[in-house]
């Protein structure tokens, strides 16, 4: 049962307000991109990857648990915020992407917490379906 409450922390976990940078490229961020959370403390198992995928700000999860529903944004000046939800269970992160990588922390309610790590993994732009 964790798992896919761990899901909601994902992607990964990355919801904080987006202030894009009225001097970054708009779709700087697109295309997918590798993420890797990891548990600091709580129930949920120790570490988890996905794939998401960026289009023009707009993120879509490519790999997961059936089920999960991922909502999130990056502004132009890399800053992310994701809610995620899989079930009653619920998740939030923050974070920034930039030059091909990024980082922050996740956390599902007070069941478990920690940081993400994200890697582009292709640099063509994603195509959200």
């Amino acid at each position: 049962m964790l798992k896919p409450i761990a899901l909601a922390a994902l992607a990964a976990g990355l919801s904080m307000p987006i202030c894009a940078s009225a001097y970054a490229e708009p779709g700087t961020h697109n295309g997918r991109w590798s993420v890797e959370l990891v548990t600091e403390s709580g129930l949920c198992n120790a570490r988890y990857s996905y794939a998401l995928a960026i289009r023009e700000g707009q993120l879509q999860l490519v790999s997961g648990s059936a089920g999960a529903r991922v909502s999130g944004h990056v502004g132009a000046d890399g800053v992310v915020g994701l809610s995620v939800s899989n079930g009653t269970a619920s998740g939030t992160g923050t974070g920034r992407l930039q030059a091909g990588t990024g980082a922050g922390t996740w956390k599902v309610s007070s069941l478990c917490s920690g940081r993400w790590t994200a890697r582009r993994s292709d640099t063509r732009t994603a195509r959200a379906e």
